[in-house]
């Protein structure tokens, strides 16, 4: 099997960044209307590929998912305010660009989705 020099190079920096406590975190904003038995708003919270947190439209308020998060986050006593308080932003937020979306596509009903997603490699 013959491997390229650039293969060689994604290898060797992704062992790199594994040795070095290379971490990344992603969020997922998705907004939706018309969707059966699905919130309107959703943010999912990642990191390494583990669910972190949660917000969506039904519950309004953002939840710790994994039980170090509520270790982390207990010097902060506001810390899953402030969450909240970003999810319903946002949710607002969404709400009016997929309205807008909506009239722009001329789509004045049945199923319409966006998603925003956004990602970041850290140290």
């Amino acid at each position: 099997m013959k491997i390229s020099p650039g293969k060689i190079i994604t290898l060797i920096s992704g062992k790199i960044a594994k040795n070095i406590g290379m971490h990344s975190y992603k969020y997922f904003y998705t907004a939706s209307s018309e969707v059966t038995n699905f919130p309107e708003f959703v943010i999912v919270g990642m990191v390494d590929d583990f669910q972190i947190d949660y917000y969506d439209s039904n519950i309004k308020r953002a939840e710790p998912k994994q039980d170090w998060m509520n270790k982390v986050t207990e010097a902060r006593a506001d810390y899953w305010e402030r969450q909240t308080e970003r999810g319903v932003g946002n949710q607002q937020i969404f709400k009016v660009s997929l309205d807008i979306l909506k009239r722009r596509f001329n789509q004045t009903g049945g199923l319409f989705m966006i998603q925003f997603i956004l990602k970041k490699d850290c140290l």
